[in-house]
């Protein structure tokens, strides 16, 4: 029924300040928040000159206003299958707060106002690559994941974009430092997205979401590409040294911290349990920031 109702738009009769406070939900804004973050950060390293406060504030408004229409155009299309996880189906869509006309016209006009304003207010390197983030995340992999566990992949690569468009905002190019941070988050987010998905999967499997931790039972192949992908970030991390932007307290701090994932990636790997699967997630929710940071406190 509540799928049926997130379908049809039937929607609940709410005050002003609820509607304001459904409308930000949908723009799931601590996610975005870490979008930005990662963002800066590549601002930051890709800066060649002293900041320019007013280009770093331009742009970290457009990539928000691009995560924020990002989230909300999922949700709509999501709205469905959201409706029947538990985890989701509070959100506003499903649960009648908000209407799907409403979230479209919400959705698609922050994500036209981001590209204009990137492309306008910091350079239009920048905003084609937000597009490649729309059109990657919201017309292929969010369609994709009740299709294939290989939407994971192809999610992975606009999920990878906000610290390579927080360096082109900066440097006006694609360099091999800005792809550097590129290749760090793409490799980073399948352990992150295989724990979610661990801990979710009943969630998932009742909604025909095709993560690759639902579609195996056994789960080895998963804990195979948990492994495989927390190995392969430990010496990508370390790239910003070697690269020359980031001085030997990175290395130092970047290598504990790939230790710590890796051990952390294959104890999870080996338990195959929610218990475990929660120990990685909070391990990569904490490793994300402390990398950028120390990126940014020990840059060159």
């Amino acid at each position: 029924m509540r799928a049926v109702a997130a379908e049809i738009g039937q929607t609940k009769a709410i005050g002003f300040r609820e509607r304001i406070s459904a409308f930000v939900e949908l723009t799931k804004p601590r996610i975005a928040l870490m979008l930005v973050l990662s963002s800066a950060a590549g601002f930051y390293l890709g800066s060649r000159t002293p900041i320019d406060l007013a280009l770093f504030v331009n742009s970290m408004i457009g990539i928000a206003l691009l995560a924020f229409g990002v989230a909300t155009l999922n949700q709509y299309i999501e709205r469905r299958t959201d409706a029947l996880m538990n985890r989701t189906a509070r959100r506003p869509l499903p649960s009648g707060r908000i209407s799907p006309g409403e979230a479209l016209a919400f959705g698609l006009a922050q994500c036209i106002v981001s590209l204009v304003y990137l492309y306008v207010l910091v350079n239009p390197l920048t905003a084609y690559l937000g597009l490649v983030v729309i059109v990657g995340y919201v017309f292929l992999y969010t369609p994709l994941k009740t299709k294939t566990s290989v939407s994971t992949a192809i999610g992975a690569i606009p999920g990878a974009m906000p610290p390579l468009m927080g360096w082109t905002s900066a440097a006006n190019e694609v360099t091999i430092g800005g792809w550097a941070l590129f290749a760090m988050l793409f490799l980073w987010q399948f352990p992150h997205f295989f724990a979610i998905a661990w801990m979710y999967r009943d969630d998932y499997a009742r909604a025909g979401i095709k993560m690759l931790p639902v579609v195996e039972a056994d789960g080895r192949i998963t804990a195979r590409q948990i492994i495989l992908f927390s190995v392969m970030l430990a010496p990508v991390s370390l790239a910003p040294f070697f690269l020359g932007f980031a001085g030997p307290i990175f290395l130092a701090g970047a290598s504990l911290l790939a230790l710590w994932f890796v051990v952390e990636s294959y104890r999870a790997a080996r338990a195959r349990t929610p218990l475990m699967a929660r120990r990685l997630l909070l391990c990569s929710v904490l490793y994300l920031p402390l990398f950028l940071a120390l990126a940014v406190i020990d840059s060159r």
